[in-house]
């Protein structure tokens, strides 16, 4: 057992989940219809995001939905949220689903029924002392934005989403201190249907529209940030990046020079704007080579720099290996993005590879490029569990993953880095955003659910769950 004491007071130990992959109720309460309720699960998922044109209706004759039950979270938040204060959750990161406060995402007026789901769930999280750290968007964009307007490609989006926004702020103002913008705002490069509301089309060039709909999200999150300044003094607001350290495959010049661009461009593009509040100097060769020309109003610039964010939260699963040069069969898989197989690292059941000193990397790369405080919203092992005759279920592999991220969290600390908390992604199994599968587990809870929708829900601690709860109460002081 490794001994530790590195952690600060008041450090945030939680999990990490998402409206459109617990919840389910996905035609109750008068919610409209979002980007996840239309993606189908499995295989057919993968396909549906990489495949120009989708359509966005709903098949059931083709396809399952696996995220319209979820987890059934809708129906039993009150049963896992007594789970998470059981382990000693201090904080609880969630979303809010946009298309259950505005169904259609462009009226006027907000569900009154939404707004009363979640403040259930806000006053039972308080009932437990645990804090919330809420994304206001999380991959659940309401699915009449993206099949009237095209998503975040249109400015008018903007004011539907400041209009949602403030209905939340104002609602939840003695609720909820922590607020995250857009999640995983930088995937929108690699998955558009997902992060930017929209499908690629055969005729039309990704670059543009994509840059487009970032601006427009940049504007968007300094409304969010200012509104939130203003409603909830005290409250701060973080923007969310994937975040996956590059490293040169070898010491080729050229691919070390490679490796840079891509760090910059994926990990570091979307944060300069939002934390330093001006569109960085290197992505103008990039706007040049593909000749983008975004569209701005008056005042957006000074809008952006005056919207800064208070923090940076991040996901972290792997760290990416690139070479300039690369053919297919040396491709890795990963959380958006991939690169060249490193071999120095294993990989998890889905070809994801395992790098805990990334992290620590990673966290010394941000902290030293903006100074702000971090804090890691997701991190996890994403592997199948195997229930034994007892009913136990043994997830060592789970735990060696956390440890040794942790470790690199502690470690990172020491290094200098103000590190603000740590919610493991899935901290209860849910709905694969990449596949739709629950067979790819994350939780600490055991959900009974599989691929197909067959099961019963029943929830399990699983031996992570125990180790977790002593990870928390020692304050990560015996990993």
């Amino acid at each position: 057992m490794t001994e530790t004491t590195i952690f600060p007071e008041g450090f945030l130990w939680g999990g990490a989940t998402a409206a459109n992959q617990i919840e389910g109720g996905f035609n109750e309460g008068n919610k409209g219809l979002n980007i996840a309720d239309v993606l189908p699960g499995g295989k057919e998922r993968l396909e549906v995001l990489n495949k120009p044109g989708f359509n966005w209706e709903i098949d059931k004759e083709k396809y399952r939905y696996p995220n319209h039950l979820g987890i059934d979270f809708y129906h039993r938040y009150r049963e896992d949220i007594a789970l998470f204060a059981e382990m000693g959750f201090k904080t609880y990161r969630m979303s809010i689903a946009w298309s259950r406060i505005f169904p259609d995402g462009d009226e006027h007026e907000p569900n009154e029924e939404g707004l009363a789901f979640y403040d259930r769930v806000f006053d039972e999280l308080a009932k437990y002392d645990i804090e919330p750290v809420v994304t206001l968007s999380h991959y659940e964009m309401p699915l009449n934005l993206v099949k009237k307007y095209g998503g975040w490609r249109s400015r008018e989006v903007v004011t539907f989403f400041e209009r949602y926004v403030n209905v939340v702020l104002n609602r939840y103002k003695d609720k909820v201190k922590y607020w995250l913008t857009f999640n995983e705002i930088n995937s929108g490069v690699m998955m558009p249907i997902m992060g930017l509301g929209f499908a690629v089309q055969k005729e039309e060039d990704k670059y543009q529209p994509t840059f487009q709909s970032f601006h427009h999200q940049f504007v968007a999150s300094a409304l969010a940030v200012k509104a939130a300044h203003q409603i909830i003094p005290e409250s701060q607001v973080g923007c969310m990046l994937i975040y996956a350290p590059v490293y040169a495959y070898d010491s080729n010049p050229e691919n070390v020079m490679y490796a840079l661009e891509e760090s910059r461009f994926f990990n570091n593009f979307c944060g300069d704007v939002q934390v330093r509040g001006k569109y960085p100097a290197f992505i103008n060769r990039y706007f040049k080579e593909h000749d983008i020309n975004i569209e701005m109003e008056d005042g957006d610039l000074e809008l952006i720099e005056q919207g800064t964010v208070d923090f940076i939260s991040l996901s972290y699963y792997m760290s990416r290996t690139e070479r300039k040069e690369k053919t297919a069969d040396e491709i890795g898989q990963g959380n958006m993005v991939g690169g060249v197989k490193n071999p120095f690292l294993k990989a998890s059941d889905w070809g994801w590879e395992i790098d805990p000193m990334g992290l620590r990397i990673a966290l010394n790369e941000l902290y030293g490029r903006y100074e702000v405080p971090l804090f890691v919203v997701e991190n996890g092992l994403g592997a199948y569990d195997k229930i034994e005759e007892d009913g136990s279920i043994n997830d060592d592999y789970r735990i060696e993953y956390l440890r040794e991220h942790i470790d690199a969290i502690g470690k990172a600390i020491e290094d200098g880095v103000e590190v603000m908390g740590y919610t493991p992604w899935g901290c209860i199994d849910l709905v694969s955003a990449s596949t739709g599968q629950m067979s790819k587990r994350y939780g600490f809870i055991y959900v009974d659910l599989n691929d197909e929708g067959n099961g019963t829900l029943e929830r399990k601690r699983k031996k992570s769950f125990y180790w977790y709860q002593h990870i928390i109460k020692t304050n990560g002081g015996e990993l």
